[in-house]
């Protein structure tokens, strides 16, 4: 069984979906944000299924943005099951948070922004409060078996966070894809800092590439959502999304031919309406199209003594 729950968010993207799974557990995969609405959806959703919050004996994290991880604290007899990159958020981890406004710092002065748009990192955490907070019970990595439910696994799909994951079942070929693969729109690749503070910056748009990619080696008859309608045409609907996806790295190539640009000019002149609003979505955009021109060979990038990043074509 699995049974779709539909809650609203006060974000852009609108309603978010859970989904109940019953096998030899009972498992919600996901909970909406922590706002009033979304408690009384999911009650709605799960009693509506014929269960109680004290029915779910397990809360699965496809990842830990605000919409997906509101409310898995409300479930008093449930473990808590995801990728260890949740733990940074969910436990308000104080070293890491010091970390995270230390990283995207670096990152805004790299790319170029002018100081009066420094103060963008304090937004970069706004929708914490959204979260649940607590400590995952079961970390769950690549490969694992999805405990209580024979037939299905774990696949790590990193690139729109960090700590996504999907869950996969070979036999019946379906998917509870989070927000890997939307129906309407293409999921944004964000840039997130490390799990390991060692690490440099993960190049998001070629990890969720590589995640996409993977998905076209699999047959997948459905993939359950994380916003909208199922997907069911997963392959056909990948090839097209990639495909925009080279399209807009080549606008970004054709924006070189004048020279060497930095991220927040790109940005600046790729997102004109909107980037003053959304910066560090249009920027995470951005890097993501350059990042993906310096793989492929079409562009260079370089460091200047102020630290910041110029890229110009190869």
């Amino acid at each position: 069984m699995i049974h779709k729950i539909v809650i609203p968010t006060p974000f852009a993207v609108g309603d978010v979906n859970a989904f109940l799974i019953k096998g030899d557990t009972l498992s919600l995969v996901d909970a909406g944000p922590k706002t009033p609405e979304a408690y009384e959806a999911l009650k709605f959703g799960i009693n509506e299924a014929g269960y109680s919050f004290n029915d779910i004996e397990q809360v699965i994290l496809t990842h830990h943005h605000p919409d997906h991880s509101g409310w898995f604290d409300a479930f008093d007899q449930a473990k808590i099951l995801g990728h260890a990159y949740n733990n940074l958020w969910l436990t308000r981890d104080e070293a890491f948070f010091q970390f995270h406004d230390a990283f995207y710092l670096k990152r805004l002065i790299e790319e170029g922004v002018p100081d009066e748009y420094l103060g963008w990192v304090k937004k970069m955490k706004r929708s914490a409060d959204l979260m649940g907070e607590g400590l995952l019970d079961v970390i769950l990595t690549e490969g694992d078996a999805l405990p209580g439910h024979p037939g299905w696994s774990v696949l790590e799909t990193l690139g729109h966070a960090q700590s996504h994951i999907v869950l996969w079942n070979e036999k019946t070929r379906t998917m509870i894809g989070g927000d890997l693969v939307l129906e309407k729109v293409a999921s944004n690749p964000l840039i997130e800092p490390p799990l390991n503070p060692e690490h440099g910056r993960p190049r998001s748009l070629l990890q969720y590439n590589e995640s996409l990619k993977r998905l076209l080696t699999l047959p997948i008859d459905v993939i359950y959502t994380g916003h909208g309608n199922e997907v069911y045409n997963a392959h056909e609907l990948i090839g097209k999304r990639l495909a925009k996806q080279h399209d807009r790295a080549m606008k970004v190539l054709a924006m070189l031919n004048n020279g060497p640009r930095t991220i927040f000019e790109l940005t600046r002149e790729l997102f004109p309406a909107v980037y003053e609003k959304e910066l560090g979505l249009t920027l995470s955009m951005t890097i993501g199209q350059t990042d993906y021109l310096v793989e492929e060979g079409l562009a260079i990038e370089t460091r200047d003594e102020g630290g910041i990043l110029h890229y110009e074509q190869a």
